[in-house]
């Protein structure tokens, strides 16, 4: 399959911009994190999480067939408007607590193994293949998540920060599987099996098993599509965009 209609183009940007947005949440911690270890572990699952980022956008950026193109794919990593992105909001908001930043990666790494479950069938080879390669890393991110989650939730202080964590992130993380628009046109033409929020009791039955909460009492009452940015959303993009306003030949 060649040659992306618009809609398709839409909905792969969604996953894409959610990749390279937690991605560069994830390097925000390289250097500050609680200990050397989990300097490094975020240092690794951030370069993971945006080369996941870079292949979507090669992708889009190829019409259907990945480019080697970095100014291509710079062009969608950080030359669009904010109103051009389709992000959740869970990856756009400041997390500067360790408890936040912790369960943000748990929420979002569960949901992403469902998201690229959605598309490891995809009449499109290349994203295809490209979910394969990511869920020979996402197992290693899920397994640092729960590993952390088994040590830290059973401590009374510990515990109840990462509870309150999920209670302020829950609304948000809900967010990951709002209906984006070109998603019908993908499941339709089979870029994707399904609609992602198909998924979305699969996702909440995880988060009732890993936090024992019902997550039920803290998700929102309607999708918002992905069209409203979060208002931490402008200056993250001024962060990430540094470099290149420094030096607009710089290539990602």
């Amino acid at each position: 399959m060649t040659g992306l209609g618009s809609a398709v183009r839409e909905f792969l940007l969604a996953f894409a911009d959610d990749e390279h947005l937690i991605g560069q949440q994830h390097t925000e911690w390289i250097g500050v994190a609680p200990f050397l270890e989990e300097d490094l572990a975020f240092s690794s699952i951030a370069q993971d999480e945006l080369g996941h980022a870079a292949a979507l956008y090669a992708i889009v950026a190829g019409d259907g067939d990945p480019v080697d193109d970095d100014l291509r794919i710079d062009d969608l990593a950080f030359g669009r408007a904010p109103e051009d992105w389709r992000s959740a909001q869970l990856v756009e908001i400041t997390s500067d607590d360790w408890a936040h930043a912790l369960v943000r990666h748990w929420l979002y790494d569960a949901a992403e193994q469902l998201r690229w479950e959605q598309v490891a069938q995809s009449s499109l080879t290349p994203l295809a293949e490209a979910a394969a390669r990511a869920e020979r890393e996402e197992q290693y991110h899920r397994r640092h998540a729960d590993g952390l989650l088994d040590v830290l939730l059973p401590v009374p202080d510990s515990g109840d920060r990462l509870r309150t964590a999920l209670a302020d992130l829950l609304p948000l993380a809900v967010g990951l599987f709002d209906p984006v628009a070109g998603e019908a046109e993908a499941v339709a033409t089979g870029v994707a099996s399904a609609p992602f929020d198909s998924r979305l009791d699969e996702w909440t039955d995880r988060v009732r098993r890993r936090f024992d909460v019902d997550p039920a009492r803290f998700l929102p009452a309607a999708p918002t599509g992905r069209l409203d940015r979060h208002p931490d959303f402008g200056p993250l993009l001024v962060r990430m965009r540094e470099v290149i306003d420094l030096d607009p030949a710089a290539i990602w």
